[in-house]
């Protein structure tokens, strides 16, 4: 089945084509879901209540751009309402003195996709979000502000803080490594 009958079909609200839209779309975009949540339980949440948007607005969806990245764009946008309505937003604090260490770019090399993803789930709530936003989705400051309720400056810094918090993470991995 072609994507544009696939959407069609779900516009339509055939089932069948909505759960093929699902399996075909389910996997990755729980990935991306993982990448938000604060454990599995919460990422399969966002998943369901991203996909029963998908199909509600499925004939919003004007063929300009890919189809996935437009499924992206609301799994994203409905991690960060639950991240806005969640009561576990205490990273809002300034930037204090960042002394950055550095780390060998061997050390980069060294980890794998899963472990450097571990990693980065295990950052605070704001600086995970900011994060993802930021290296891997590649939103802007502004973007980041404006999606989750907060200033630039505060996007800058919880930025920071969390690529601080990853090295201090990769350096704690490196010495048990040796």
């Amino acid at each position: 089945m072609t994507e544009v009958e696939l959407i069609k079909g779900c516009i339509q609200e055939d089932k069948n084509c909505q759960r093929e839209l699902f399996q075909r779309y389910a996997g990755i975009m729980y990935t991306v879901c993982l990448r938000y949540a604060r454990h599995r339980m919460e990422a399969e949440d966002l998943l369901q209540d991203a996909f029963i948007k998908v199909f509600n607005k499925v004939s919003f969806f004007k063929s300009e751009g890919s189809f996935e990245g437009w499924i992206r764009r609301i799994v994203i946008n409905t991690a960060l309402k639950n991240y806005q309505k969640s009561s576990f937003q205490k990273e809002r604090i300034g930037l204090e003195d960042y002394e950055g260490s550095t780390i060998e770019p061997s050390v980069y090399a060294a980890l794998g996709e899963e472990e450097l993803m571990d990693q980065i789930a295990k950052l605070p709530d704001g600086y995970r979000i900011v994060f993802n936003l930021y290296v891997i989705e590649g939103y802007s400051h502004k973007e980041i502000a404006e999606a989750i309720g907060i200033g630039e400056s505060t996007s800058r810094s919880q930025l920071v803080k969390a690529r601080k918090m990853l090295q201090e993470q990769i350096l704690d991995m490196q010495k048990v490594a040796s």
